[in-house]
C-alpha cells in the first residue's frame, strides 16, 4: 500500500486471506453492471463531485480499512480523502474496476482421478482451468496473465503440455497463446481458419492425451462455428461458452444477417441438446459466470441433470429455442469487435485492462 492507496493484488491478498477490508463502491447505480464480491454500494457521485461525503457520512462502517472503488480511481480518491478527513482508514483502490477486472481467485476439486483447478476473473466472471492427470497438466480457456498458471502449476510440481481455447473469444483477451509459448507448450484451438497464427487444430472427437486420460473433443458450434467443449471420461464438459450454470451462449457475436444467426441459434440448439445427452452426472464447467465470484473456494459447477430441471430455454424444442434466444441478446460486451480482432491475429496490447473492463454478456438466460 502507498499513502492513501491500495493496489488489485493487496486487495486481492486481503480478500483471498478473509482480512476484514470494507469495499465501498462509491459509482453511480447506472454505472454498476459489474462489481467486487461483496462490495457496498453507495450512489455518492453526485455528492462526492460537489466535495461532499453525502450519503457515505451515514454510514456505520466496520473496524478495519475501507478501499473506495469507482470507474478508474478519481471519484473514489476524493471519497478517500473526505473519509480519512473525518477518521476512517480509508485508501482507494488504484486503477479503480478498470484495473480490478485483472482480479483473480481459485479453487480445486477431483474429478474422476484428475486435479481441476477452477481459475476464476472475479470480477469479470471468465472461468478457465488447469486439468492435471500424473502430473501433467493441459490449461482451457487462459484469461488471466500467464505468469499465474506458471506459479499455479510450479507450487503443485506440475508440467504443462499444452493450452487450448473452446472458441475464439469475445469479451476477454486470450492468454492461451501466450502461455503456451511461455512454457513450451502445444496451443490447441478447434478447427477454423480465423486464427492468423500456428496452432494445432483439434476436431470433434480429437483426443487430447495427457497423463494416464485424455480430454476428448466435442464440436458444439452456434456461440461461433467453431465453438468446442472438451470431455474428461463422460465426468466433467468444459462448455465454453455454449452451455453455462443457468443459461446458453449466445449466437449473435460473429454479426451476418437475422437469417444467418437464426442459423447458428439452430446449431445451438443441437449443441445444447447434445450436451444434455451426456449423464446426468457429467459436472458441466463452462467458461464464464455472469456474476462477480467471491473468494470463498467454491467451484462454480454444476451437473447436467441440475440444469436440464432448471434452465427452461435448454428444455424447449428447436423452434422455440430459436425464438427465445434471439428475443434475449444481450447488449454486446464492450470493444468485442476489437477483442475479437487481437484474439484473431494473436496481438496482445501492453495493457489489457481498458479493453477488457465491464462484465462479460457472452450468455442468454
Amino acid at each position: 500500500m502507498i499513502a492513501d492507496r491500495i493496489s488489485v493484488a493487496e486487495l486481492q491478498e486481503l480478500l483471498a486471506a478473509h482480512r476484514p477490508v470494507t469495499v465501498l463502491d462509491v459509482r453511480s447505480p447506472a454505472d454498476v453492471d459489474w462489481e467486487i464480491p461483496g462490495a457496498i454500494q453507495v450512489d455518492a457521485y453526485g455528492d462526492l463531485q460537489s466535495g461532499r461525503l453525502g450519503r457515505l457520512a451515514e454510514l456505520n462502517l466496520p473496524p478495519g480499512p475501507v478501499v473506495t472503488v469507482c470507474g478508474v480511481g478519481r471519484t473514489a480518491a476524493i471519497a478517500t480523502h473526505l473519509l480519512r478527513a473525518n477518521g476512517v482508514e480509508a485508501l482507494t483502490l488504484d486503477g479503480g474496476m478498470r484495473s480490478w477486472s485483472l482480479a483473480w481467485n481459485t479453487t480445486q476439486t477431483t474429478i474422476s482421478d484428475c486435479q481441476v483447478v477452477q481459475v476464476r476473473r472475479t470480477g469479470k466472471g471468465c472461468l478457465s482451468y488447469i486439468v492435471e492427470s500424473q502430473s501433467e497438466a493441459i490449461v482451457i480457456d487462459a484469461s488471466v496473465d500467464p505468469e499465474v498458471y506458471v506459479r499455479l502449476l510450479s507450487e503443485r510440481g506440475w508440467r504443462l503440455v499444452a493450452v487450448a481455447d473452446t472458441h475464439i473469444h469475445a469479451d476477454h483477451l486470450s492468454r492461451s497463446r501466450g502461455l503456451a509459448h511461455l512454457e513450451g507448450a502445444a496451443l490447441l484451438l478447434p478447427t477454423q481458419h480465423r486464427a492468423q497464427y500456428p496452432f494445432r487444430p483439434v476436431a470433434d472427437g480429437d483426443r487430447i492425451v495427457f497423463g494416464s486420460t485424455a480430454l476428448v473433443a466435442m464440436r458444439t458450434p452456434g456461440h461461433t462455428d467453431e465453438s468446442t467443449t472438451f470431455l474428461l471420461d463422460n465426468t466433467a464438459a468444459f462448455t465454453g461458452d455454449t452451455l453455462f450454470l443457468n443459461s446458453v451462449g449466445r449466437p449473435d457475436l460473429e454479426g451476418g444477417t437475422r437469417q444467418e444467426r437464426t442459423s447458428r441459434a439452430r446449431l445451438l440448439h443441437m449443441s445444447v441438446s447434445r450436451l444434455l445427452q451426456l449423464p446426468e452426472a457429467t459436472q458441466v464447467l463452462p467458461g464464464h459466470v455472469s456474476e462477480a465470484i467471491p473468494f470463498d473456494g467454491r467451484m462454480l459447477g454444476t451437473t447436467v441433470e441440475t440444469i436440464r430441471d432448471s434452465v427452461p430455454l435448454a428444455r424447449l424444442e428447436e423452434a422455440a429455442f430459436v425464438q427465445a434466444v434471439l428475443a434475449r441478446i444481450p447488449p454486446d460486451p464492450p470493444n468485442h469487435l476489437i477483442i475479437v480482432q487481437h484474439n484473431e491475429l494473436g496481438q496482445f496490447p501492453v495493457d489489457p485492462s481498458e479493453l477488457e473492463a465491464g462484465a462479460n454478456r457472452c450468455a442468454v438466460a
